[in-house]
C-alpha cells in the first residue's frame, strides 16, 4: 500500500469539487524523481506544457515555503509549497491570479521507494466557481489527463536520467 497525500482539511478529496489521482511505477530512485521536481523552472525539459514556471523567492528550487508563479494550460497561478519531505513528499497549494471567486487548488506528490525504484503518485483538489467551470463544466477529466501525461513523461526522465548515471564511471 502506498502513502497518499496529506491533506489540510479544505482540500480533503471527500469535500472537494475535483480531484484527480494518478500514479506510476519508475525505474529510478526517488533522489532521481525528487531532483526533476523541485527543480521547477526546468519542468518544460521534459513536460513542455510547464514552460512559464518562475521561483518568485529566490531560492534556486522548490522548498517549504517557496512561492512561484506557472501558467498552466493558459491560466497564471500563484502557488506556495506548503509540505517537503526530499524524496517523499512536496506538496503546494494554488491560486489562479485574477480570479476573485477564491477558487484554489492543493496538488501533492507521494514518492514510495520499491525495490526496483519507487511509485510516484500525485493528488490533487480543486475547488471553487473558476476551477468548477473550466476543468468541471467546459473539460470534464481534463486534469486527470494533464497530471496523467506529466507523470509519465517524469518517469521517462526519471529512467533516462538513472541510465545515465548508470553508465558514467565511478
Amino acid at each position: 500500500m502506498y502513502d497518499k497525500v496529506n491533506w489540510p482539511e479544505r482540500y480533503d478529496p471527500k469535500t472537494s469539487a475535483i480531484y484527480a489521482l494518478n500514479d506510476i511505477d519508475v525505474k529510478a530512485p526517488p533522489e532521481v524523481i525528487w531532483q526533476l521536481l523541485v527543480d521547477a523552472e526546468n519542468w518544460s525539459s521534459y513536460f513542455p506544457p510547464e514552460d512559464q514556471v518562475k521561483i518568485l523567492s529566490g531560492e534556486p528550487a522548490l522548498a517549504l515555503g517557496t512561492e512561484y508563479s506557472r501558467v498552466t494550460v493558459g491560466f497564471p497561478m500563484s502557488l506556495r509549497v506548503t509540505e517537503y519531505e526530499p524524496f517523499s513528499r512536496l506538496a503546494w497549494e494554488t491560486v489562479v491570479d485574477g480570479d476573485e471567486t477564491g477558487s484554489s487548488a492543493y496538488h501533492g506528490w507521494v514518492i514510495t521507494p520499491t525495490d526496483d525504484g519507487c511509485h510516484v503518485l500525485t493528488e490533487e483538489t480543486q475547488q471553487g466557481s473558476f476551477f468548477l467551470e473550466e476543468l468541471g463544466r467546459k473539460h470534464p477529466g481534463a486534469l486527470y489527463r494533464y497530471h496523467q501525461d506529466w507523470v509519465e513523461r517524469l518517469a521517462r526522465a526519471a529512467e533516462a536520467e538513472a541510465a545515465k548515471r548508470a553508465n558514467q564511471p565511478a
